[in-house]
């Protein structure tokens, strides 16, 4: 009878992990970054170190390395645009707290993640939600001493004592945005407020503020050793959500074009010190509102807000100079040119740059050269000058850097007045087809 019962709960368990694994898939914003060192010298189990971690790769390259699931798909709200809404006919399944725990320490222990990435639907309220997510992390660290990675998705509209509990045992913690506007929000989401979640990132960004600066006060305090003890190092302050803070926003279910998306990500990256904003492409649901648009939007437009925060975030673009206005006032990137070569098309008479003299932030602005590209650069040029050769050297995509740029035995000459520069610059790309994570 007790096999009986134990092969029941295994089925079930099988049954819900692919039902709320499944569901995870639509959450772009899985990552495994930023946390602080932790790992299981001292007692306890797990690492954030990496060492001895198993990561597996899905077919277009991507690492997963976190147990991805919902708590829940159950959600009493009815976003038009989300799969789990209240009135939406999919096969439900709930996780209890211990069932995650005991799943996350499993897959731990195989040897098959590093973490757990842990969101839901919002179950009887935001509270009664908050603290079952709150509760899995508790466990886990208190309970069990576990030391790997984990993300939680908080409710925004939740206790603010609920989220600062959560900064103590989670490494990065994000409040999706949701929809780029204020108008798109209230049109797709009512239940929703954008004040709420702009509230609950604020609480968040002084949270991590002011452990940061605790934890930096407490390094410069002084001191006094114990008696017999060989080493004086001082507490310092538990920190609060190491690997800050991140957000996602749906792509193309509303009106919105790219000019409000890199606005908004500006707004936040400046305003709440966001570490990352994921971008996802909508993708139709069943039974969808006639308020949805019926096909999805290119995936070349997501890749090309990728690379447009990018430039945010390294390259020392301002969100303006990023997305011009086009037709019809609609502000939307090229699908032909990545960012920083549509911007460099768009602005030719500051080129061609010389190598040689130019400041790093004018490099920066070279299509086709990197971070890493113009650092090396630069740290050549102290002792010499620079040659063609030298850019050979740094395999970069040389038809899309020698156009824009000059330096010793090289010249662009009149190639940047070429009326068919723009076209002779477009990569041929293979039809993108909608990545899955299972």
């Amino acid at each position: 009878m007790d096999w009986q019962y134990l092969y029941i709960c295994t089925v079930e368990l099988q049954t819900k992990l692919a039902v709320l694994a499944d569901a995870a898939k639509y959450d772009a914003s899985c990552s495994s970054s930023g946390s602080a060192k932790r790992n299981a010298v001292g007692g306890g189990i797990g690492s954030t170190e990496g060492s001895g971690i198993c990561h597996s790769y899905t077919p277009d390259g991507r690492c997963i390395s976190l147990l991805k699931i919902l708590l829940t798909n159950f959600c009493i709200y009815d976003c038009k645009y989300c799969i789990n809404r209240v009135s939406s006919n999919i096969p439900r399944a709930r996780f209890s707290v211990a069932e995650v725990v005991n799943l996350t320490l499993d897959f731990y222990r195989r040897n098959c993640i590093e973490g757990l990435f842990l969101s839901s639907g919002i179950i009887r309220s935001s509270n009664y939600t908050m603290e079952q997510l709150v509760g899995v992390a508790r466990t886990l660290r208190l309970e069990h001493g576990f030391k790997g990675y984990i993300h939680l998705k908080t409710i925004p509209d939740a206790d603010p004592e609920l989220l600062a509990e959560a900064g103590l045992y989670a490494d990065r913690l994000s409040i999706n945005i949701e929809l780029p506007t204020v108008q798109g929000l209230a049109q797709l989401a009512p239940e929703k407020s954008s004040a709420t979640i702009h509230q609950a990132m604020g609480q968040l960004h002084d949270h991590i503020a002011t452990s940061k600066a605790e934890r930096k006060d407490a390094g410069k305090a002084s001191v006094i050793s114990m008696p017999r003890s060989r080493r004086t190092r001082p507490t310092a302050p538990k920190a609060f959500a190491p690997g800050g803070q991140s957000t996602q926003m749906i792509v193309g279910a509303d009106s919105a074009d790219d000019g409000d998306i890199i606005v908004t990500s500006s707004k936040l990256y400046t305003g709440y010190r966001l570490r990352r904003v994921y971008y996802s492409a909508f993708s139709p649901i069943p039974d969808a509102t006639a308020e949805l648009p019926l096909i999805a939007p290119p995936l070349v437009r997501e890749h090309r807000l990728y690379q447009a925060d990018w430039l945010m975030r390294f390259y020392g673009f301002e969100a303006h100079e990023i997305v011009p206005a086009g037709e019809q006032g609609k502000r939307m990137l090229s699908l032909e040119h990545d960012p920083k070569l549509a911007w460099a098309l768009a602005h030719r008479e500051r080129f061609p740059v010389d190598l040689n003299t130019a400041p790093r932030e004018m490099l920066l602005r070279v299509p086709g050269l990197g971070v890493g590209s113009v650092d090396k650069l630069l740290a050549v040029r102290r002792w010499r000058q620079l040659r063609s050769t030298d850019i050979e050297r740094l395999r970069v995509p040389m038809s899309k850097v020698l156009p824009f740029v000059e330096c010793q035995g090289w010249s662009p000459g009149r190639s940047l007045d070429d009326p068919l520069l723009a076209a002779k610059l477009v990569q041929p790309m293979a039809p993108p087809v909608q990545a899955s994570l299972f």
